[in-house]
This record gives C-alpha cells, structure tokens and sequence, in this order.
C-alpha cells in the first residue's frame, strides 16, 4: 500500500500571492523612470512628429471651403461652388483672430497668401453679384484668376498635409497634386542639409585626427600623466557652451588676441579673416566637439594589451606594420564610437554657428531654431527635425549593419 502522500513544506515551495509579488517588485521599481521618459520624451517626440504633418488649421477655419475643394479633382475650372463656400468661409472669419492665423498658415505654403485672404475677408460684397462670387473674388484680387492660389488652397484642406516635408526637400504640389520643384529664390534646403552634412562630417574627420593622438598618450602614459592630460581634456565641460564660443570671437576677430599677435611678430601686415566664416567655425566646433573624440578612444586604447605589438616586433615586424596590422583594427571600436558621437552631435549644433559662423555657415539647427521662435511655423521647424532625427537613425543603423553594436562595447 501507498503510503500517506508528502505535504510541501510552505518554506520551500511559496504561494502563488508571493511568486506574483517577487515578479511585480522589478515592475515596480523602474515604472517611475518608465513613466519619466514618456511623459518627458516619447510624449513630446511624438507630437513633435504629428506637428510635421498636421493641419487641423484650414479645415477649422474654411470648414464648407475645405469640403469642396475635395470634392474637385483639381483639374480644369475652380467650380462655382467652391468659391460661394469660400466667401461664406471668410465672411464668417471677418474680424475674428483665427482669420490671421489662417493667413498666416497659408502664408507658409504659398508667399503673398496673407495679404490675399485679409484682402478678400475684408472686401467682399455681402451678397453674391450677378456674375457670381468667382467674378466678385476675382474683383478684389486679381489673383484668384490664377490657378496656382486655389491649387494650393485645395492642398492645404485636408486634415493632414505633406507639405512641410515636401518644403523640406524643395517640393511642392503643383497643378493636379505633380511634384514640381519650388523656385530657384525658394530653394535652400536641399543645400541647407548638404551644408550640414560636410560641416558635421568635416569637423567629425577634424576631431578624429586632433583627437587619437591624445588619447593614445593617455593610454601609454603613466597614471599621473594621464590624470593631467584627462583634466585638461575635461575643462571645456566645466564652461557654458556659449562661453566658449563667444571666447572664440574674442580670440579671432580682427582687433583679436591672434590677429594682433601675428601683425606684432611681423607675420602679417593686416588681420587675416579668422572669424564669420568656415575656418572661425570648424576652430570653434572642434573645440567644443573634441572631448567627446577622446573619451570613448582613450576608454578602448586603455583595455588593448600593450604586449601585442611587442610580440609583433619581437617576430620581426617593424613598428609601422604592427601599429598598422596589430594595433590599429582593435581601435576601431572607439573610433567609431567617437565619430558617431561628434558626429550626430555637429548635427545639431546652432549656437556656435550663429556666433562665429558667416551667413552661408548656418546649419539645419538654427532655422529649425527660427522656424520655432521668430516666424512661429511649428510644422515646418517639426518637418526640418524629423528629417534630421531620421537621418540620425540611419546613420546609426547603418553603423550596427556595418560593424555590429556588438563590437562598441567599452572595455
């Protein structure tokens, strides 16, 4: 016979109640920094991305307008009710401050529209004449005889609108919704992003060289020499970024430390051209920019064995070669590490550009800077940085295909 079956012992064998409980205190524990990052990141990421294509404005405020602009095609003749909506539309705005907000709105995607939707708000006739309310806009402004002002009228009715990004990229919607090219005058982003592109890649290639050097001394040197060279690499962290460029301006013009220098030596008779331009701003980049070249090199250049290259030579290689062959591809960590760093950093920047930089120097950040605060067209500040927070992934996808994340793990 069986005997009596063994009771568990509830020491060794806990309850489901307390499982749960050991499974929800982890849970716990980091909820606060989940909840952090997404009510101060995903949260403000994510309405920063729908303001790029967001477009509630115009349907808000021409609502009967917006309705038959999508009912036509876009081709042929503005029909007649399209414009009976519109004037119904603006004459409900008049004297209303969603009128100039509607005209500013459109104002961005087509110039010369604000002057037009006030004009017309203001000067139709209340009741339709006998030629019809085309006839009557068209006596207001000869510019509603033209095709291209309702075209982007129609564009610009729906909820949602592709025009930021197509005006990040010097596009826009032309008759019967083609993608055509805006004007020469108009077109400056395309070389905005190209500008931005060599500056940053430049200034990435800048810092590489300036900055392998240095750490490859700190990695070879003794303790106290290290510790020396880290805390002078270290002191431009201890200074505001805006400090350090306006040093840069101080330093570089004319009347400047370096140009007054060199006319006192006798090496110049005049001051040479240091600042307001590219070389002033590559100078005062690289400064900002070369700690965060060295640290990540000098962290990996630390962990490779010095006895490799000696058992390099010791077999008769000479120093070039097993530099070349022994030491170099174990830095390829830390340089990638580096460059992906000033890299996506240099992409960013504004403020150092705005102070030392002339007006073919600025980069992406300071317009998406004056799209937000001086002309206050959030959609397009918000087109210019999505273009550029995706041009970041990229680079960083193209980085973990090429090489591995893997592989830039810090000894």
């Amino acid at each position: 016979m069986r005997g009596p079956l063994p009771v568990r012992s509830r020491q060794t064998a806990p309850s489901w109640l307390a499982q749960r409980r050991l499974l929800l205190m982890p849970l716990l524990l980091v909820a606060p920094s989940v909840l952090l990052v997404a009510a101060f990141f995903v949260a403000p990421l994510g309405y920063f991305l729908l303001r790029s294509v967001d477009n509630s404005e115009v349907p808000l405020a021409l609502p009967k307008a917006s309705g038959a602009l999508q009912r036509w095609d876009g081709s042929g003749d503005v029909p007649a009710l399209v414009f009976e909506a519109l004037a119904g539309d603006l004459r409900a705005l008049a004297d209303s401050p969603a009128l100039s907000q509607l005209a500013r709105r459109l104002n961005h995607s087509q110039p010369g529209f604000r002057s037009l939707i006030t004009r017309s708000a203001a000067r139709l006739p209340a009741v339709a004449p006998g030629a019809g309310w085309r006839a009557a806009f068209v006596a207001v402004d000869e510019r509603w005889g033209e095709p291209v002002w309702m075209q982007v009228l129609r564009a610009e009715s729906g909820r949602w609108t592709p025009s930021y990004y197509l005006a990040a990229v010097d596009l826009r919607l032309g008759e019967g919704g083609r993608l055509e090219q805006v004007s020469t005058e108009q077109a400056v982003f395309r070389t905005l992003f190209v500008r931005t592109f060599v500056i940053s890649a430049t200034v990435t290639a800048l810092c590489l060289m300036l900055g392998f050097p240095v750490a490859l001394l700190m990695a070879r040197a003794t303790p106290g020499v290290a510790n020396i060279v880290l805390m002078l690499v270290l002191i431009p962290f201890w200074t505001s970024l805006l400090v350090r460029s306006t040093a840069w301006v101080i330093l570089l013009q004319n009347q400047g430390v370096i140009n007054q220098s060199l006319i006192g030596l006798g090496l110049l008779e005049k001051p040479m051209p240091l600042i307001f331009n590219r070389f002033g701003l590559y100078v005062a980049m690289v400064h900002v920019l070369l700690p965060f070249m060295i640290l990540p090199l000098y962290s990996v250049l630390k962990g490779i064995p010095e006895n490799l290259t000696r058992a390099a030579a010791s077999l008769g290689a000479p120093p070039w070669a097993a530099f070349v062959r022994i030491y170099l591809p174990q830095t390829v960590p830390g340089v990638v590490a580096g460059s992906s760093l000033v890299f996506v950093l240099a992409l960013g920047y504004y403020i150092t550009p705005a102070l030392v930089g002339g007006p073919r120097d600025q980069m992406i950040g300071y317009f998406i800077a004056y799209f937000t605060n001086s002309a206050i067209n959030w959609g397009m500040a918000a087109a210019l940085g999505t273009l550029l927070l995706s041009a970041v992934v990229l680079i960083y996808a193209a980085i973990g295909a090429t090489i591995g994340f893997g592989s830039l793990k810090v000894r």
